[in-house]
C-alpha cells in the first residue's frame, strides 16, 4: 500500500500558466502520479477547493544558532508553518555556525524544513581575525579564509554570502579574490547591498561588477530594503540593463516596509540618520517591546544591547509592490528570530504575498507569486526534482485556501501562524496540519550541485 494521496487537487502548470484538476500519490517522498489516483493509501487527503502548490523555496533565510535546546530551529519552526519546505540560510555575510556542524546536526536529528546553506563572508572575516568591520582584511587573513571557504566545498554550500553594509571595511577585491577559493564554476554570491537610498544604484553596480569578474551567479539580498525607499525604478532598469548585457543577477523580496536587524550593526551608524529619524525604529524584544526609539533610548539600546533587533520602517509599499513584478524577484523571508523577537516576515512572508499583494491589491497573479516561490527559486538553486507537482518530483507540497489564505504575524507578535494553510508536506509525510506542526524532523540537509 502507498503512502499518501491527495485527492481533487487543483495544480499550477508553470509551463503553460493554467490549472490543472487531479488527483496525487505519493509514496517513499516521491510523486508517482498526477491524474486519477484510485489505490487505497495509508492516508488520504481531499483538498476539493484548494490549491495543491510545490512547497515553498525561501532562497533568503537565516538559521538559527546551534546550542542544544529548544530554540535550535525555532525560525524553521515558523517557517514551514507558513508552508516553507526548503530554505537557504547563511545569507546576509552570516554563518551563525560551522557549515560541517550544522550539515551534520540537521542530517542526523532533522529538522522543521530542508536546508541549504551559503558560506558567510563576514562570519569567514571573524574566523580569521578580521574583527574590524571597518577595515579590510590583510592578506594573511585572507589566506586563511580562502582556506576556510575552500575546505567547506564538500559539504555543498550555495555559495558565498555577503553582507556589505555590516562590514564597510569588506572591498570588492576581497570578495572577488575570496570568491576564487571555491574555483569551480556555478555558484552563486548572495550579497547585502553596500548601501540603501541614494546610493542604492551605485550598490547595484558593485554587484554587476563582482558577477562579472567572479563568474558566479549574482542573488541580489531584499531589494526592497535597498531601493524600495524611492529609488526601486532606477534600481530595476540598472538591473534590466545588465541582464540584457548578460549578467546573470536575480534577486529576492520580502512583502513589508520595514527591515530588521541588530541595532548594533553598522547599518545604524550615525550618518544613517541623516536619512531616518530614531522614532523609524521599533524595538521587537525585551522590556522596551513595541516602543518606537527617541535619541536616548537608541543609545541606551545600542551600548548596552547591541544584539537587540529593531525593526526600521522605512520603505515604500507601492515601490515594494513594483520590485515583485519584476520577472526575475522571487520572494524571500530574510527571517529571523531572536528569543521570540524579530519581524513578522518569519512567519509571514509567503501567505502574505498570497493575501496581500495577490488577492486584496492583485500586484500579482497566483501563478505568478506561486512561481515566485516554488520553480523559479528551485531553477535558481539547482533543485532538479523541486518547485513543481510532477511525476518524479519530490513531495514537498502546501495545501491551502486561496480565499482565506493571510498572513497573522505581526511586529507585536512576530511569530503567529498564518490562516488558510491546511497542509504542509515535506518528503511525502505530513508536517503541518492546520497550523500545528506535527512533525518537525523531517527536513534534511541539501548540498548544493553547483552544474
Amino acid at each position: 500500500m502507498k503512502d499518501l494521496k491527495i485527492l481533487n487537487a487543483k495544480i499550477p502548470n508553470f509551463k503553460t500558466d493554467t490549472w490543472e484538476k487531479a488527483d496525487i500519490l505519493i509514496d517513499h517522498g516521491t510523486i508517482l502520479k498526477v491524474g486519477t489516483v484510485l489505490a487505497d493509501t495509508k492516508e488520504t487527503i481531499d483538498a476539493d477547493g484548494k490549491i495543491v502548490s510545490p512547497g515553498f523555496i525561501d532562497i533568503h533565510a537565516h538559521e538559527n544558532q546551534l546550542t542544544g535546546g529548544d530554540h535550535d530551529f525555532f525560525t524553521a519552526a515558523c517557517e514551514v508553518r507558513m508552508g516553507v519546505t526548503t530554505k537557504v540560510g547563511g545569507n546576509c555575510g552570516d554563518s551563525y555556525n560551522r557549515l560541517e556542524d550544522f550539515c551534520s546536526r540537521v542530517n542526523s536529528q532533522g529538522s522543521p524544513t530542508n536546508y541549504m546553506m551559503f558560506v558567510g563572508q563576514n562570519s569567514l572575516r571573524q574566523h580569521a581575525g578580521a574583527d574590524d568591520r571597518y577595515q579590510p582584511s590583510t592578506k594573511a587573513q585572507l589566506d586563511r579564509m580562502k582556506q576556510e571557504l575552500a575546505s567547506c566545498r564538500k559539504y555543498g554550500p550555495v555559495g558565498l554570502s555577503c553582507g556589505f553594509e555590516y562590514a564597510p571595511g569588506v572591498t570588492t577585491e576581497e570578495t572577488v579574490e575570496l570568491l576564487s577559493a571555491l574555483e569551480d564554476p556555478g555558484y552563486l554570491t548572495s550579497v547585502h547591498f553596500r548601501a540603501d537610498g541614494a546610493q542604492s544604484v551605485s550598490s547595484i553596480d558593485e554587484l554587476v561588477a563582482i558577477e562579472r569578474r567572479s563568474g558566479y551567479g549574482m542573488q541580489m539580498s531584499h531589494i526592497g530594503s535597498c531601493s524600495a525607499v524611492g529609488y526601486m525604478k532606477e534600481a530595476l532598469a540598472r538591473i534590466d540593463a545588465a541582464r540584457a548585457t548578460g549578467v546573470d543577477l536575480t534577486c529576492d523580496c520580502y512583502p513589508y516596509t520595514a527591515f530588521c536587524t541588530g541595532i548594533g550593526t553598522a547599518v545604524f551608524d550615525e550618518a544613517s540618520f541623516e536619512k531616518w529619524d530614531y522614532s523609524d525604529l521599533m524595538v521587537t524584544a525585551g522590556p522596551y517591546k513595541g516602543q518606537r526609539c527617541d535619541k536616548a533610548l537608541f543609545e541606551k539600546l545600542r551600548a548596552e544591547e547591541p544584539d537587540l533587533y529593531v525593526a526600521a520602517f522605512v520603505m515604500n509599499e507601492p515601490e515594494v509592490a513594483l520590485a515583485y513584478q519584476a520577472p526575475y524577484v522571487m520572494v524571500g523571508s530574510d527571517c529571523g528570530f531572536t528569543d521570540g523577537g524579530g519581524h513578522p516576515r518569519g512567519a509571514g512572508t509567503f501567505p502574505r504575498v498570497l493575501g496581500r499583494l495577490v488577492r486584496e491589491q492583485g500586484v500579482l497573479t497566483m501563478m505568478d507569486a506561486l512561481r515566485k516561490m516554488t520553480v523559479l527559486p528551485a531553477e535558481r538553486l539547482n533543485l532538479k526534482t523541486k518547485g513543481e507537482i510532477r511525476e518524479g518530483f519530490d513531495a514537498d507540497i502546501v495545501i491551502f485556501d486561496e480565499t482565506t489564505v493571510a498572513d497573522c504575524a505581526t511586529y507585536e507578535q512576530p511569530t503567529l501562524p498564518p490562516d488558510g494553510i491546511s497542509y504542509v508536506i515535506l518528503g511525502g509525510q505530513i508536517a503541518v496540519r492546520d497550523k500545528i506542526m506535527v512533525n518537525g524532523t523531517l527536513g534534511r540537509f541539501i548540498p548544493y550541485q553547483n552544474s
